[in-house]
């Protein structure tokens, strides 16, 4: 029996970054239709598609698209799947006041499992100010207002030993909001 078609979206980590390990969109959007998902779309070159699946669920789609991406492109790409309600929710526990700032400003790094706070606990908070970060559901906020690129903050939480054992893949909060509309039904 199947089930019901969902809306999810992948994420992918690490791809179209500073001309290497090259996904183009187009291809993407072929492979997950080769995949048998509907209702394809892709949003920038970083690595986000939105699409439809009847079967699976976000671990197994997730290894589906990894397993394809490799056959596809020679290269071994992580990838997150994350249906339409677990996006919104992430929207709506941000603990910092989204509204109020620019995109560049506001980022969530999602993770392939729940993470404890005690993962964190040695990392000096005060030290980083005005960067701050919060935990969420499988999900880290962090604020930085010179953007990601200038985040010692956000340097620091993704170091190897922070991230051990974990796909960690970051989006602005540009992006979050557009999947959080592009997978609303």
């Amino acid at each position: 029996m199947r089930m019901a078609t969902k809306i999810y979206a992948a994420l992918l980590r690490g791809i179209n970054v500073g001309g290497s390990r090259k996904v183009p969109m187009a291809r993407l959007r072929a492979l997950l239709e080769g995949l048998g998902h509907g209702d394809v779309r892709t949003h920038l070159q970083s690595g986000n598609a939105v699409f439809t699946a009847d079967h699976g669920d976000e671990d197994s789609l997730a290894a589906e698209m990894g397993e394809a991406l490799e056959r596809e492109f020679g290269f071994t790409v992580q990838v997150l799947v994350r249906d339409a309600a677990y996006l919104k929710a992430v929207a709506e526990s941000c603990p910092f006041p989204a509204d109020t700032l620019e995109g560049k400003q506001l980022h969530v790094t999602y993770f392939s499992a729940p993470v404890a706070a005690d993962r964190f606990a040695g990392v000096d908070q005060a030290a980083f100010l005005p960067e701050e970060f919060r935990l969420g559901d499988r999900a880290l906020y962090l604020y930085a207002p010179e953007g990601l690129g200038r985040s010692k903050l956000g340097e620091t939480l993704m170091r190897p030993a922070l991230t051990k054992g974990l796909i960690a893949t970051s989006r602005n909060w540009n992006t979050v909001t557009k999947l959080v509309e592009m997978t609303d039904a």
